[in-house]
């Protein structure tokens, strides 16, 4: 499938890490999703039933990374992406996970980790 919807820079505030510190003082993550469905009946009756609603797809993003701490962004990546896919009509999501403040004590721009679950 070729079309696709992409939401890039969802910026929310979660709690997640293996320290204390990160579940305690929480910080910013950063989400972008891509998901591939077809857009044809979309295009064709400019219709928003027949396309994934991408405030909808943004607030069930910003309610995971917002909600229950995991440990790692493996498991916030897994989760948004298995949401996703419960919309039958999706053949694919794509879900990064950035953590610009992850405790490296090291210079760096990112760190992330992404997740593509498909049909």
């Amino acid at each position: 499938m070729a079309d696709r919807i992409t939401l890039t820079g969802l910026r929310v505030f979660g709690r997640h890490g293996v320290f204390e510190h990160e579940k305690r003082d929480g910080q910013e993550f950063v989400v972008d999703i891509t998901a591939w469905l077809d857009l044809t009946k979309a295009a064709e009756t400019d219709e928003l039933k027949q396309t994934l609603h991408y405030g909808e797809l943004a607030e069930l993003a910003a309610g995971i990374v917002g909600g229950e701490p995991y440990d790692l962004i493996e498991s916030v990546a897994g989760k948004i992406a298995g949401e996703v896919m419960r919309d039958e009509r999706l053949s694919a999501v794509e879900v990064t996970v950035h953590k610009p403040s992850a405790p490296i004590p090291l210079t760096f721009d990112d760190v992330a980790v992404t997740v593509r679950r498909e049909r």
